[in-house]
């Protein structure tokens, strides 16, 4: 059995461990990091819709390589049609190509010093004395102990690492959204602008989604919760009315509970879908991942320099993802909680509500007048305005 020792060890080689290793590697530390896959970025795993802030925490200059469109706005649709248009803010950002993407993400890191193995599986953590120092990898049909100061975690919703460190991450099957996504040619869509659909019969529970490309080239996937069909079943209803081609099909799970309550133990982190740093209302997480994989790499450097891996220490990190965007994901949490409620009824009169209002200069009376109609929005609208 072959023996490593690296300073950090990062499991996983998406979004979440590259934006890691690529920080913890420019602390100037000895870093691995281990995907299971041959090949960084593939498949996609999301929509692939990002804003202009996450690549200032990332400190990087968007590439044309991967940038597909720069979209202004969002139109969002009501389950009886009507259409809201909203720009600006969160709806504002870039549509990338997340196969190139995440490559050139792995391929930062590695010139910032990380060490990178491909097709290898970790199939247990090293535990001394309570303290994780390293992981048992499989690596082309060899077996290897590779020992660290800190590892940490960023598999994905599946995360097995949380689970091995003793972390609790367990995840109520009924707060992980289904999803299912076609990119497909062919769509007469707004290249400037990103489409979300809502109502019982497209999206229980949940939204589809449309995110332009270019050329006529659109992601449109949806994502569900607590319902007897498949989210490929309801995709496939709707993509089935339109004139396209589809030309990849992914489909996944994102847990939209919000995060874990501990994300860190004696020499171990946790980040991103593994830690449940994902906006539960939209399910987006590149922004919150990058963030939050940025803190994970800079403390788990900071933490190998004081030669100090316990969790007193590694808890650190949880303070400071907490400080910088704990807030919006646990006000995100209680917004889902609110929509869970909504029925197609409700989201209608909502949706007109806020077509027929100037909300920066709305009134108390109207506002009663209308939870007066529709009291089941009186808290939502509460909350709202």
């Amino acid at each position: 059995m072959k023996k490593l020792k690296y300073d950090v060890i990062v499991v996983g080689g998406r979004i979440g461990g590259s934006t890691a290793s690529l920080f913890a590697s420019k602390s100037d530390v000895d870093v691995l990091m281990i995907e299971k896959r041959q090949e960084i970025g593939s498949p996609v795993q999301c929509a692939e819709g990002v804003t202009y802030g996450a690549f200032e925490t990332l400190e990087m200059e968007p590439s044309e390589r991967y940038v597909r469109t720069r979209v202004k706005g969002a139109h969002i649709h009501a389950p009886d049609g009507r259409k809201i248009s909203y720009e600006g803010g969160i709806a504002q950002g870039l549509i990338i190509d997340r196969k190139i993407f995440d490559k050139e993400l792995a391929i930062e890191s590695a010139k910032a010093g990380t060490d990178i193995m491909l097709k290898t599986s970790v199939k247990d953590l090293i535990i001394k004395d309570h303290n994780v120092c390293g992981v048992v990898a499989k690596h082309l049909g060899k077996t290897i102990e590779i020992h660290s100061n800190v590892v940490i975690g960023a598999d994905g919703v599946e995360s097995n690492m949380a689970r091995y460190a003793g972390i609790e991450a367990y995840r109520d099957p009924k707060n992980i959204a289904s999803c299912a996504q076609y990119e497909l040619v062919g769509m007469d869509v707004d290249p400037e602008y990103l489409e979300f659909y809502f109502g019982s019969k497209i999206a229980p529970n949940g939204y589809l989604w449309i995110f332009p490309k270019g050329d006529g080239v659109a992601n449109v996937g949806l994502g569900i919760r607590g319902t007897v069909d498949n989210a490929i079943d309801y995709l496939n209803r709707y993509v089935s009315k339109l004139d396209v081609t589809p030309v990849e099909l992914n489909i996944g799970g994102v847990p939209v509970s919000g995060p874990i309550e501990k994300t860190y133990t004696d020499g171990f982190l946790v980040v991103g879908d593994a830690a449940g740093q994902v906006d539960p209302i939209t399910g987006g997480g590149i922004h919150t991942t990058i963030s939050c994989a940025r803190t994970a790499g800079e403390v788990a450097a900071e933490s190998v320099k004081r030669e100090d891996s316990s969790a007193q220490f590694l808890k650190n990190y949880q303070s400071k993802w907490r400080e910088n965007i704990g807030k919006s994901l646990d006000k995100s949490v209680k917004y889902r909680n609110m929509a869970d409620k909504l029925n197609d009824k409700d989201m209608n009169a909502l949706a007109e509500f806020i077509e027929t209002q100037d909300l920066e200069a709305i009134s108390k009376i109207s506002v009663l007048k209308f939870v007066g109609k529709h009291p089941n929005l009186m808290k939502i609208l509460t909350e709202i305005l």
